[in-house]
């Protein structure tokens, strides 16, 4: 063996024992005292004091914009439709002409309707004048009493003739009439109606429907669960709310808020089996027509508040194998570990539904510096509730 490798051999054996000597060390070196762990000053953290309040309940459901009224335009007479005076979907006002069917028919009608009445007036005319000329001679004992009740009967049938006739004049006048259609509300037509020339039939023919727009309902659901909890709040309140003291906010799809704010008008007394659902109704005002049928749109609920509340801020809101938890600062400066129960999320943080009350102050900020049943420096935090 060469006198190079030797050398080689014995540098390694000496690193290793030199490495050994250092881990021996290391591992036999004396342990820190709990005094210098001791000393360690305690972590600053951010805490806030809990107090109860009236706390703004974020409600917002989907919903889709309907009609106030539709209206279905049907003709009361049949016959040819001669002439639709607007434009298919154009906006129309009550009184304004919409449809005129051919009434040379129905002038006809009338015509024979007021000959007729014409004759029966004649008639009863006669039949009066020869009453009176039969009660005179019946009061002479001239004309026999048989005579008498005859002329009594034919005047009495000619008057019912000519309330007959009458009334179908009336009749023939409203026909008449009812061959020009005009609109009963305000609003825009359907884009389809029955091409002039058309034979209609009486109060089957659907003419066009007609959409009043102002207001304008928006109709959306909710659970029957989250309907039952609200009434439980509300009726846990010192002064529950009334229909008036809730408003909506309407927002379309690209986030604009509709200028104008709504009320729940009316809602279902039966819960939907498809889905469990149960409808309820707004209404908004709806001037310039901003807000058309079918329009898909959110409906934020103001005026809802949970009383009495305790709301803890989301940063001091940890999870742990038994759920969410903050930390408790006692009066010894002392973090606690409590576990909470969470009611729901709003804007600035969580409602507690148990674990915390009024007065207790918990870690909002600095919570990953703490170690449960330890030490802190409270301060004042930042945060706000």
């Amino acid at each position: 063996m060469s006198a190079g490798v030797s050398i080689g051999r014995a540098a390694s054996v000496l690193a290793v024992i030199a490495l050994l000597g250092a881990g021996a060390w290391w591992w036999m070196r004396p342990a820190a005292s709990p005094a210098v762990n001791a000393a360690l000053p305690p972590p600053e953290v951010g805490v806030v004091e809990l107090a109860t309040a009236d706390v703004p309940l974020p409600l917002q459901y989907a919903g889709r914009v309907a009609g106030f009224r539709v209206v279905e335009v049907r003709a009361q007479v049949a016959g040819i439709l001669l002439k639709r005076e607007y434009e298919e979907g154009a906006m129309v006002n009550v009184g304004d002409v919409l449809f005129r069917v051919d009434p040379r028919p129905y002038e006809a009608a009338l015509a024979r309707a007021t000959a007729q009445a014409a004759q029966a007036q004649a008639t009863l005319t006669q039949a009066d004048e020869n009453f009176q000329r039969v009660q005179g001679l019946a009061a002479r004992r001239v004309s026999t009493q048989k005579a008498l009740e005859d002329a009594t009967a034919a005047r009495a049938n000619a008057q019912a003739a000519v309330q007959f006739s009458q009334a179908d004049v009336q009749t023939a006048k409203l026909n008449l009439e009812y061959t020009v259609v005009t609109a009963s509300i305000s609003g825009p037509t359907s884009l389809v109606s029955p091409p002039e020339g058309s034979l209609i039939q009486a109060q089957q023919t659907l003419l066009t429907t007609i959409t009043r727009l102002n207001p304008a309902y928006v109709n959306y659901t909710t659970t029957d669960g989250e309907l039952r909890e609200l009434q439980a709040i509300n009726r846990a309140r010192d002064k529950p709310l009334s229909r008036e003291d809730v408003t909506l906010q309407l927002q379309f799809g690209d986030g604009t808020i509709y200028p104008q704010t709504g009320k729940v008008d009316t809602r279902a007394r039966i819960v939907d089996p498809r889905t469990g659902t149960i409808q309820i109704r707004a209404v908004f005002p709806n001037h310039d027509g901003g807000l058309l049928p079918g329009q898909f749109v959110r409906l934020n609920v103001l005026g809802v508040t949970m009383p009495d509340a305790v709301l803890v801020p989301k940063t001091a809101i940890s999870q742990g194998p038994q759920g969410p938890f903050v930390y408790v600062v006692d009066g010894n400066s002392i973090a606690q570990v409590r576990p909470v129960k969470l009611d729901r999320a709003v804007a600035n943080g969580w409602i507690v539904r148990d674990g915390l009350k009024a007065g207790e102050r918990i870690v909002v900020d600095g919570v990953i510096r703490v170690r449960p049943k330890t030490a802190v420096k409270p301060v004042t935090a930042r945060t706000t509730l």
